[in-house]
């Protein structure tokens, strides 16, 4: 498991020189006065009012109060680390626009699943600059799409530095939360992300306990061997269906459900320092779509040493329980603080929220 100690005096911490009390692991003892006990991580940047996994989404999300930043993390042809939530990137790019490579257009399998598209691994990093960002979700974030084709496709690299700059700006540290997406099938190709993902945090200095980084993965495997590699907290994602594509590609019969047992959080407990679960393992919704009763899950991470990061907090009624709803329209905003309220109560430790400035909103006004 990763070292997750403090220092003496002064460490630097993406970059930023701070009294080593603040730069201090957010996964240390949440009895430390120095520590903020609960995070708000900015689901790819503030996706819910900029074009998601842009450098303008992670810059608002840090201006609005974000402890960390989230770049999901797939390569290109050429094996640089850019942040992009799929490979696959026709939904979130104007690449189709682009008569230059509609030869590139073809089918594949990831995970399991065959997908029509453009995707990252077969493009160069230049050719990927080209290519403009868009809003994913219009129908439902049309004030979004105003700034579609505004901005180019961010490296991990230029991620990382972005974050340095922020901590210099905002005189705090900005922390950084990647995803590592599709490992097995990265590795797979040729192109595997960790020893790309290693290299450049240490290349950036921030393989080290205090660093303001955060690695997740849905898989497992990845993620044990990143546990050989870094010296920053790693965090299991858990899905509410299905199983890590690297248990399936391996023929491992266990699930993402067999992973929250208390067997098997023992064991993401002896390589990972966390878990990411989707928000309703942690609070299911009721048949009728209403929020229901939280589970034992935190209860039972706690108990191993895991801290509990859910997903995805969104403030359009689409994606909110039906009792938490303002109307009919899926894309008005609902009553988002009061789902925040009730998953601070049930003793998460952060959540990943589109919507940084409310989760910072509700999480102030809980610790006050």
């Amino acid at each position: 498991m990763a070292v997750l100690a403090g220092a003496a005096g002064l460490v630097v911490t993406c970059g930023f020189v701070v009294p080593a009390a603040q730069a201090e692991s957010d996964f240390a003892t949440p009895n430390s006065l120095h520590v903020r006990k609960d995070l708000v991580i900015g689901h790819r940047g503030s996706s819910g009012y900029r074009p998601e996994h842009t450098l303008a989404s992670y810059r608002l999300a840090a201006r609005m109060g974000a402890d960390y930043i989230e770049p999901d993390l797939v390569v290109t042809k050429d094996g640089v680390l850019v942040a992009r939530h799929e490979n696959e990137i026709s939904e979130t790019t104007d690449v189709a626009e682009h008569p230059e490579f509609a030869d590139r257009k073809t089918t594949k399998t990831i995970d399991g699943q065959e997908i029509t598209g453009w995707f990252t691994e077969d493009f160069t990093l230049a050719e990927l600059k080209t290519l403009r960002a868009k809003e994913r979700v219009p129908d439902i974030r049309q004030r979004n799409t105003i700034y579609d084709e505004r901005y180019t496709i961010p490296t991990f690299a230029e991620v990382l530095k972005e974050a340095k700059r922020l901590s210099k700006e905002l005189g705090r540290p900005i922390g950084v939360y990647p995803e590592t997406k599709h490992p097995t099938y990265f590795r797979k190709i040729g192109l595997p992300i960790e020893p790309r993902l290693v290299a450049e945090l240490k290349k950036a200095g921030l393989n080290h306990p205090n660093a303001k980084v955060i690695v997740q993965s849905f898989e497992v495997s990845n993620l044990k061997e990143l546990d050989r590699q870094l010296r920053v907290p790693l965090v299991q994602l858990i899905s509410s269906t299905g199983a890590p594509y690297d248990f399936v590609d391996s023929g491992d019969p266990r699930t993402y459900a067999d992973l929250i047992t208390p067997k098997g959080l023992r064991e993401i407990a002896s390589y990972a320092d966390g878990i990411g679960p989707d928000k309703q393992l942690v609070i299911p919704w009721n048949p009728d779509g209403t929020l229901g009763e939280p589970t034992r899950l935190v209860r039972d991470a706690h108990r191993v040493g895991l801290k509990v990061h859910p997903y995805t907090f969104r403030a359009e009624n689409s994606f909110l329980p039906a009792d938490f709803r303002s109307s009919d329209n899926p894309a008005h905003y609902g009553r988002i603080h009061e789902e925040l309220e009730v998953y601070f109560d049930a003793g998460v430790d952060g959540v990943f929220t589109d919507n940084p400035d409310i989760g910072v909103e509700v999480r102030d006004d809980e610790e006050n």
